[in-house]
């Protein structure tokens, strides 16, 4: 029996999305209508690991939550935190952690005294269950 490699279309679609080109082609198609205001050779990886304790009155617990994908770039001379999370399935509470990341790393540049100024945050939600599909059939052949 030969093995199968499953991809899951969130690591598949964290693999295309992580490809500089794919990622700005993305936001500026996303974001901008197509205008070309993030430029591939910009974009720097962001650390994106963010930990954080809930301490109430019944436990203390640590959380850990990672985005799926963070690079810092300029838009128009600004440097920016753009994000993509990638959800093969609709999440209701989607729009809560994204606040929750972009309040903790808010928190974070605030307390970095190396900060002048809060780095504004774009983060792009893609709801796609068939990602995969979609990679697969960019890496054929038939579409160079």
């Amino acid at each position: 029996m030969i093995p199968i490699n499953k991809v899951t279309s969130d690591s598949a679609c964290r693999t295309f999305l992580s490809n500089d080109v794919s990622f700005a082609s993305f936001y500026n198609a996303a974001i901008f209508e197509g205008k070309q205001i993030i430029h591939p050779d910009r974009l720097v990886r962001y650390e994106n690991d963010i930990s954080f304790i809930i301490n109430d009155s019944k436990r203390a617990e640590d959380k850990k939550r990672r985005r799926d994908i963070v690079v810092k770039s300029d838009i128009n001379g600004i440097y920016c935190i753009l994000g993509i999370e990638h959800q093969s399935s609709i999440d209701e509470t989607m729009v809560i952690r994204c606040g929750i990341y972009e309040m903790l790393e808010y928190l974070k540049q605030a307390e970095n005294k190396e900060y002048k100024r809060l780095v504004p945050q774009i983060i792009v939600v893609l709801y796609i269950p068939f990602c995969y599909l979609f990679i697969i059939r960019l890496q054929s052949p038939v579409f160079p």
